[in-house]
Order: structure tokens, then sequence, then C-alpha cells
């Protein structure tokens, strides 16, 4: 009976010897931090804060600057954490990068994860891309805190998903200006909530100079307009490189939103003639782009 006693008492010390070099591994372990950003949410509601519009053709934003901020604000939030990276959530045309998300993807740290982007510039699938991100992370544990910047109520299913696996799931939002921006089911689901100003974005965040035409003036021939899409095309090749024509290619004819509106906006300034409502005119427009640009091809 005493052998069977001090047998018993000899197992229990081992497992608490081996409890105890697993607490002590844990404590040695450093906690780890993710950022998620909805960038559908973050241009419409601090393009709403600070410019007063959430139409993003409207208004400069300068991500580097703010992925830097956000990483500084993570950084003094998670004392005693590391980063891992910051997930930068958009939508794209045929999931194609635009060289804006382009610029944003060759950020260090960062990685652009693309949903859809359906005729009416909708978002499509980036909830979808949060959850399986928040959940496979927390999952394997390769985070215990994730910071979400975002306001949809479908994204309750991806907090609910990481808060299962241990992850604390912390809510950023953007002041508005009238009432809120984000779902109160995703307030209620959050382990803390936290909302940043307009001092905050002011710096990041500017309105475009707006091109004033009149729409008078002697409507330009169609034949140099195109030739217009073509000057810009040249413009735009060498600015951005072989890289970023051979990622446009695929998408012909049509062209991601903001690469068209930056032709439409330097072509009418070019042309002293509003191209707005001119649907004849602003194909000729694309026509001229796309065809210099599959000449160098």
């Amino acid at each position: 009976m005493n052998a069977d006693l001090a047998s018993l008492n000899a197992r229990i010390d081992r497992t608490n010897e081996l409890l105890l070099r697993m607490l002590a591994e844990v404590a040695k372990t450093p906690s780890t931090h993710a950022i998620f950003v909805d960038a559908g949410y973050l241009y419409a509601a601090a393009g709403r804060l600070v410019t007063g519009t959430e139409d993003r053709r409207a208004f400069d934003l300068d991500a580097e600057g703010l992925i830097e901020a956000l990483i500084d604000k993570a950084r003094t939030i998670f004392a005693d954490s590391r980063l891992l990276r910051v997930y930068w959530y958009d939508g794209a045309r045929r999931r194609i990068h635009t060289a804006e998300q382009q610029s944003i993807a060759e950020l260090p740290d960062v990685k652009v994860r693309l949903g859809n982007l359906n005729a009416n510039n909708q978002q499509k699938g980036v909830d979808s891309l949060i959850r399986s991100d928040l959940e496979s992370l927390a999952r394997y544990r390769a985070i215990s805190d994730a910071a979400l910047l975002g306001g949809d109520e479908d994204l309750v299913s991806a907090v609910e998903a990481a808060q299962g696996y241990g992850a604390r799931v912390h809510l950023w939002g953007i002041e508005a200006p009238e009432g809120r921006n984000q779902a109160d089911p995703l307030l209620w689901e959050v382990d803390s909530q936290r909302t940043f100003d307009l001092d905050f974005f002011k710096p990041y965040v500017s309105r475009r100079a707006a091109q004033a035409f009149d729409g008078a003036g002697t409507r330009p021939a169609r034949e140099d307009v195109r030739f217009v899409g073509a000057q810009i095309a040249a413009k735009w090749l060498a600015a951005r490189g072989r890289d970023a024509l051979l990622e446009l290619l695929p998408g012909h004819p049509y062209l991601p939103g903001s690469v068209d509106q930056d032709l439409l906006v330097e072509a009418e300034g070019l042309l002293q003639y509003s191209l707005r409502g001119q649907a004849d005119l602003r194909r000729a427009l694309r026509d001229g782009f796309w065809e210099h640009l599959r000449a160098q091809y």
C-alpha cells in the first residue's frame, strides 16, 4: 500500500515538474498582436470625417503614414507584445491590384488581401477574408491580440471565431460626425473599444483640388481625346514601369477605378473640357490609353 502511494506521489511530482516547465516556456514567449484594417470602412469613415465625403475619388489617403501611425498606436497599447503584421483588406475588380494597393502591399510588415469589387463599387468577400485570417491566426496561437479597424456587423462572426481560440479582439473605430459608423452587435462582442478622432486622421487625409470646368468650351474631337489618352498612358508607363503594365493588362478593357479616375481628371486638365456625361469621349480616352499600353507589350 505504501509502495503504491509512493509511486502515485512520484507521478504527481513528475507531472508538476512538467507543468512548471511548460509555464516557464510560456512566460518566455512574447505576446503577439496583428492589426486588421477594413479599407472600405477606413476610406468611408475617414473621408467623411476629414473631407466631408465618402467618395474615394475626392480625396487622397497617405496610407503609408497612416499605417505607421496605427503601428505606433498598437505599440503603445500592447506594450509587452510584438507586431506580427498589418493586414489590409480592400476590394478590386477581378482582384487585380490598383497602383495604390500595389504600393501599400510593398510596405514592410503589410499584407494586402483583396476581395472583389462589383459594378456598383461595393466590396464583396472582404468580411470572409478577415474571418479566415483572424480564425486561422488565433487557432495556431500566432496572435494573442487582434486590433480590428472596421464597423460592419458581418465581422461579428470573425470576432467570435478568434475569441473561440483564446485571442482577444480590440475594435478600433473612426469618430463619426453624427451618430455611429460601427454596428452595435460588433461593439457588444469585442473585448475592448477605441475611437480615433479628427486630429489623428487629419495629417493623412487631404481633399483633392477640384478641376473647375464650365463645360462651355469647344467640344474636342474624338481623335484628339484618343491622342490625349495615349499621352497619359505614356506618362503612366514611365512612372510605374513594365511590371505595373503586366498587372493591368489582364483587366482589359476595364481599368481599375483609381486609374480610370486619375485618367479622367488629367485628361480634363489637358483638354480644358469636362468629360463628365460624355460617354463617347470617355470611351475614346480609354481607347487611346489602352492602345498605347498594349502597343508597348
